[in-house]
């Protein structure tokens, strides 16, 4: 995740003079390292994604220890040689990197418009905020399937960048004034509590903000300039830090990245301080720097920046087309060292040791190449999309509706499938029909996907239709959910006002059915809340019915449709049912809590082909247009005709 600012090895410069720390780099290599094994696979190494915390610490280190005795004029020349040195380093590889990557992933993604806004945003230094924006978790799955998420480090530093220049000349550490290091180490010191707690404070109630933005990520990077300073002024602290063995913090290193991620701010914090710790005690004649300076490790380390690049998108490539199997992995390590080479020797070296003679001149044409680059990324992205995939897409007409145009100008959108927040729950999502049944489809996300089951229903039986669901939100309103709470209680007065004999309730939820207490009783609440419901309905003269829970699949359904570039889809586009079935014995125990006048719809049955669920049918069209919510091809195919004659068998219609 993050890149970093690798010191040229200087062959001009004599070594005697020369800062560079070949032992750096091998740190950046262990960490890339850790970062891509991960990527690979999460459970040989849960928690090496940390590698970018060590890079993060690394670059907040080797900036400052870069502007420690540059001279410069002024600020304006100060700042403009920061951001030529900063340009030179990052935004060729980048634009390569996302152009050629944007070309590659719009050959085997149908829809390619989320990854190639993000591509757009990492050139502008902003994939982090867009990511954060789009409420991304980071951990999930779906990221796997966006060539650019890794670029959110990117973002972060880059965003550093523009605060630290500031820091270290208005210290007076950048003018090398008298208490420069000092002022610069006491203001550093004060932003690096401030952000540690914003981080610790952030993860707890919102952690993608605490994993995407750059306030709680400044203290790591913050960390490397302190550790510089420190050591500096500190002849003490340093030379108490060298007793250390190295290698001991490096076992300790490894441990931490075994740690599950639910561990992850304690994780964070041990990776940063023996981050730290480890850059003081790597000193010649141990074990650990005659590791890290090794030819093949420095090697490593020097073309790390585009091997994060790089490895990323083979990774990704690799997931839309052949899949990751063990007899894949050499070549596609292979593929990553191929590239991240030919990046850096090619683009990376040559220009950033080409010598141009006015820093505006840099500036100037790295900020139009950033700009138009990712403008055309953000124009052409839907031209790109479907000019260049090379498969049949099956979702080209998957979400064609057999709608007509009133049906949709009131019955999808944000009128019906409404926000927690929403005030308004009687706007527009009715459809009359010819009989005077009404039915009404109540609950979350799960019932909003039945949609195309309620226009046939009302096309084909005649029967009204009210469909309001609110996201997220569980139904009947489970009082420990707030918002929810509120939202989802005046659903329920609404729609008990507004029955007459003979209507039908449908309700259809997810309920987070898990072994942890807390969620088990908040689950047994929301069935005392429905039975309370349910009897209100009935004595009403309407009738309840519940639709039963659906799989939920590990896997995004795009990449297990069948293509002449994907050979072998992911194993986990099936569940075998008999997983299934012993995964919701939760649910079958609280089915028995049940009103016995409430019916029981199951749609489990119509979704299972050969003994699995499956997130594509035997026709190659998919059921699912994420993990866990139906296509309007499975409710027209599976869904509705099934539904039709359970009503016709209970003789309500």
């Amino acid at each position: 995740m993050a890149a970093v600012s690798t010191p040229s090895i200087g062959d001009k410069i004599p070594p005697s003079k020369s800062k560079y720390r070949p032992e750096i780099d091998g740190l950046r290599a262990f960490a890339v390292a850790a970062v891509i094994i991960n990527h690979f696979n999460k459970d040989l190494l849960p928690s090496g994604y940390l590698g970018v915390d060590i890079f993060f610490v690394i670059s907040g280190y080797v900036i400052t220890s870069s502007l420690a005795d540059r001279q410069a004029k002024n600020f304006l020349d100060f700042l403009t040689g920061f951001y030529e040195r900063r340009i030179k380093r990052l935004v060729p590889a980048l634009v390569v990197f996302v152009l050629v990557t944007c070309i590659l992933i719009c050959l085997f993604n149908p829809d390619p418009a989320v990854a190639l806004r993000t591509g757009g945003a990492s050139l502008l230094g902003l994939s982090n905020l867009y990511l954060f924006k789009q409420s991304i978790d980071y951990f999930a799955r779906s990221t796997e399937l966006n060539p650019f998420t890794h670029t959110w480090s990117l973002g972060v530093e880059e965003q550093f960048y523009l605060l630290f220049p500031f820091l270290i000349w208005f210290s007076g550490f950048g003018q090398q004034k008298v208490g420069g290091a000092r002022n610069l180490f006491f203001w550093v010191g004060a932003l690096t509590i401030a952000s540690l707690i914003g981080f610790i404070y952030l993860y707890q109630i919102n952690q993608p903000a605490a994993y995407f933005l750059m306030p709680p990520r400044f203290w790591e990077m913050a960390a490397g300039c302190l550790v510089f300073i420190g050591f500096q002024k500190r002849a003490k602290i340093e030379q108490a830090l060298e007793q250390v063995p190295p290698l001991l913090v490096v076992a300790g290193m490894v441990g931490v990245m075994f740690l599950s991620t639910q561990a992850a701010v304690p994780a964070t914090i041990s990776i940063v301080m023996l981050s730290a710790v480890l850059i003081a005690c790597l000193k010649k004649g141990t074990a650990a720097y005659e590791f890290f300076t090794l030819e093949k490790v420095v090697y490593v380390g020097l073309i790390s920046y585009s091997l994060y690049l790089w490895h990323w998108t083979v990774l990704c490539i690799s997931r839309w087309t052949i899949g990751i199997h063990w007899w894949s992995i050499p070549i596609q390590i292979g593929i990553m060292i191929l590239t991240a080479s030919g990046s850096y020797y090619l683009i990376e070296r040559p220009l950033r040791r080409k010598s141009v003679r006015s820093r505006g001149t840099v500036l100037k044409w790295g900020l139009i190449c950033l700009g138009t680059a990712a403008m055309s990324l953000l124009a052409a992205g839907k031209f790109l999309g479907s000019r260049l995939y090379t498969g049949n897409n099956p979702y080209e007409t998957l979400m064609t509706r057999s709608r007509n145009q009133s049906y949709q100008s009131v019955y999808t959108g944000q009128q019906c499938h409404l926000d927690k927040s929403a005030n308004n729950l009687s706007a527009g999502c009715q459809l009359k029909g010819n009989r005077r049944e009404t039915i009404y489809f109540l609950g979350n996300s799960h019932a909003d996907h039945y949609r195309e089951t309620h226009f046939l229903l009302n096309k084909y039986l005649g029967v009204s239709i009210d469909g309001i669901t609110v996201s997220s939100c569980v139904f009947p309103p489970d009082s420990r959910q707030n918002e929810c709470g509120l939202a989802q209680k005046k659903q329920q007065e609404r729609v008990i006002a507004a029955l007459n004999p003979g209507d039908i309730i449908v309700i259809s939820n997810r309920y987070n059915i898990t072994e942890d207490p807390i969620a088990w009783m908040k689950t047994e609440y929301s069935v005392r809340s429905l039975n309370k419901f349910a009897s209100r309905a009935i004595e009403k003269g309407a009738t309840v019915i519940l639709f039963g829970p659906l799989p939920e699949f590990q896997v995004e359904p795009k990449i297990c449709t069948k293509a002449w570039f994907r050979p072998f889809p992911p194993s986990e586009c099936e569940i075998p049912s008999k997983t299934m079935e012993a995964e919701r014995a939760t649910s079958r125990h609280l089915m028995k809590q049940l009103d016995g006048r409430i019916l029981l719809f199951n749609p489990m049955p119509y979704i299972v082909f050969g003994g699995k669920f499956r997130l594509i049918d035997e026709d190659n069209k998919p059921l699912f247009f994420d993990k866990d919510h139906l296509t309007d091809y499975a409710n027209r195919r599976y869904i509705f005709p099934r539904f039709r004659a359970f009503l016709a068998h209970n003789h309500l219609i």
